[in-house]
């Protein structure tokens, strides 16, 4: 009991241990017993079982008949994004300082993360005047920007009055869409056109245009997008910024089909 206690202390003790019982599970391709992993491992049965309990709780590992375990569904899932974002940003970087040089424009790349876009790359030189600060890691609600208008349109309209009911749409300038009927008809206008627009509508005076980056698969994984001082907006950037996302998805494997129905 006294080694069980000492091997549980503190949850960096926990994390550690967790990392080495995905180290054995992935070392096998057979599903392993709770007495092996134990030994292989060196830690106590019963921190092996209730480590892996918990793990399985979230998928990271599968139970088997008779009291076996393997690598969960969960990891492959959380790879495929991995995969997915890294290979983005790899693949659009070059494009996106090509697109800054040629505009002198702030050049973002952003991921969805549940009700929000997140910013994951970002290319400017400085002279852009914008307060709004598109640092990497910053998030902004989909429904105020142009990237996750996008998002939204993959959803679906129906999927969209849930988003609408949960978060509510909440302005945060006077130009935000805060009624989902109006933000329909902006998503019809998207899908018409095949980029979005934010007209000041996350802040005053700053205006953004924004393509969506599509997978091998089709599926929506990114999407890229130029932001500038309202004044500097021009009307020529919706079609470059949708050339410049369709080169980025063309590189990770993407092949254009049919336009797809946002309407559900």
């Amino acid at each position: 009991m006294a080694a069980t206690k000492a091997e549980d202390k503190g949850p960096i003790q926990v994390i550690d241990r967790m990392m080495k019982l995905l180290d054995v599970l992935a070392a096998h391709p057979e599903p392993l017993g709770l007495k092996q992993i134990a030994q292989y491992t060196g830690l106590h049965p019963s921190t092996v079982h209730r480590i892996l309990s918990a793990m399985g709780g979230g998928r990271l590992v599968d139970r088997m008949d008779p009291g076996s375990y393997r690598l969960g569904m969960r990891l492959l899932e959380l790879g495929n994004v991995v995969r997915s974002r890294i290979s983005v940003r790899e693949l659009a970087l070059p494009v996106m300082r090509e697109l800054h040089a040629h505009t002198g424009e702030t050049v973002n790349l952003s991921v969805r993360h549940d009700d929000e876009i997140v910013y994951v790359e970002r290319t400017s030189s400085g002279r852009s005047a914008m307060r709004v600060v598109h640092v990497i890691g910053a998030r902004a609600a989909l429904h105020i920007t142009a990237a996750g208008k996008l998002f939204l349109l993959e959803d679906g309209f129906a999927r969209l009055r849930e988003y609408a009911k949960r978060t509510g749409l909440a302005a945060h300038t006077k130009n935000t869409i805060s009624s989902a009927p109006l933000l329909e008809r902006e998503l019809e206008r998207i899908q018409r056109q095949g980029w979005a627009t934010d007209n000041e509508e996350a802040e005053i005076g700053v205006r953004c245009v924004a393509a969506g980056v599509r997978d091998d698969a089709g599926h929506l994984i990114a999407a890229l997008s130029l932001s500038t001082p309202a004044d500097r907006m021009k009307p020529q950037w919706g079609p470059l910024i949708k050339e410049t996302a369709d080169r980025v998805a063309r590189a990770i494997g993407h092949r254009a089909r049919e336009p797809r129905i946002g309407a559900a």
